[in-house]
């Protein structure tokens, strides 16, 4: 029962509160580094907002997945440009680089020295930049975590830089600014919202507060994804994934993750895959080889019972069984039109290297059960 659950300072949530951005930016600094994706006039109406508010800005993209050569450009870009402060406004990726440039914005030396795995994991010396998150995505939670996701070329890997100082000063979660997301990423994102709800609900380390934020988040997620991916201008559904998010966030900060993410991590940094179409693609299977593992190695882990849970929850049905929640997953990601894991290139042959480093990733450690070697392989050629 012993826990700790810590979080952003302050969370705005609800359709039009982007509008409430710029107020808060001016108590934070005079000139803002805007963090943006591919499309940099998404941000136009909150570029406005501050430079109405006489407010500097200073622009940078980070238009595919965040890497140790573009964070440490970014911060450098912030230095020079005289900002003090740092707003992210995009997916998951420009949340997560927003957050490690304000991280490096004030403290010294490369990315690597900080990075968990293939770095030396220094803890962060000195608070960070203050940084506000807008996330325009429904699915990684980004705006309310400790760690920010990079990829690391060399090593062909995506790890995190991690710290309690990480967390955003404002997160706010505007409904609206999803609307006009095309379906598969509708579908991709939603798929890892969902998985970033059952993972903390069923791995080692859940508690009851992160229990609560999943049970409401899986419920958010089971009545509106589909209706999202039918129906992108659904703000009543796009509302509920947007707040199936946050408490996602909110979970696997303050809990942890499992065996998706565990994979998840050497996958993308190995393969062109976006990170929520890799989690779809594997949840079902790991559901899947998590259950058989339980009941053949640990009968009495309260994970068994947490998956029937998981299962009431998505089919509406109190008495469905574990095998139900599965197949219901199972159904949903073939209604997305979830592609597998051989459509981003990835073959058998890649097995041994990608078990070898996702034994290795954080997230795996928080499993309900220890996977073996053979296991993690059937799930590999499942997801295949």
């Amino acid at each position: 029962m012993n826990f700790e659950f810590a979080t952003a300072t302050r969370i705005l949530f609800g359709p039009g509160t982007l509008e409430q951005s710029a107020e808060t930016a001016r108590t934070l600094g005079n000139k803002a580094l805007l963090v943006t994706g591919q499309n940099p006039d998404r941000a136009a109406r909150l570029r406005d907002q501050l430079t109405r508010r006489e407010l500097g800005v200073e622009n940078f993209q980070i238009p595919t997945e965040p890497t140790t050569d573009l964070v440490r450009e970014g911060a450098t870009t912030a230095r020079e440009a005289g900002c003090d402060f740092v707003i992210g406004i995009g997916g998951g990726s420009v949340l997560d680089g927003a957050k490690a440039i304000a991280a490096l914005m004030t403290n010294p030396g490369d990315p690597l020295e900080y990075l968990e795995v293939v770095g030396q994991g220094k803890p962060l010396g000195t608070a960070p930049a203050p940084w506000i998150a807008i996330p325009t995505t429904a699915g990684t939670g980004s705006e309310v975590t400790k760690n920010a996701v990079l990829a690391e070329p060399t090593h062909r890997v995506k790890v995190s830089l991690r710290s309690p100082l990480l967390f955003a000063r404002l997160a706010i979660i505007d409904p609206e600014l999803t609307l006009d997301l095309p379906p598969a990423l509708t579908a991709s994102t939603g798929l890892d919202a969902l998985t970033q709800l059952i993972e903390p609900f069923v791995c080692a380390r859940a508690n009851p507060m992160t229990d609560a934020f999943c049970v409401e988040g899986i419920r958010c997620c089971a009545r509106s994804l589909r209706r999202c991916f039918d129906s992108g201008t659904d703000l009543e559904a796009r509302t509920d994934m947007a707040l199936a998010s946050v408490f996602g966030g909110l979970a696997l900060a303050n809990s942890g993750l499992g065996a998706v993410h565990g994979f998840a991590a050497p996958l993308g940094g190995a393969f062109t895959a976006p990170h929520g179409a890799v989690c779809a693609a594997l949840l079902p299977h790991v559901m899947t080889l998590n259950l058989r593992a339980l009941r053949q190695r640990d009968p009495g882990n309260v994970a068994l019972d947490r998956f029937r849970q998981i299962a009431a929850l998505l089919t509406g049905n109190p008495q469905a069984n574990a095998e139900e929640g599965i197949q219901w997953v199972r159904s949903l990601t073939c209604h997305l039109q979830i592609p597998s894991l051989r459509s981003y290139g990835i073959g058998t042959g890649d097995f041994p290297d990608l078990i070898q480093k996702s034994a290795r990733a954080s997230s795996m450690k928080a499993n309900p059960i220890e996977l073996s070697t053979l296991e993690l392989e059937e799930i590999l050629q499942r997801a295949l």
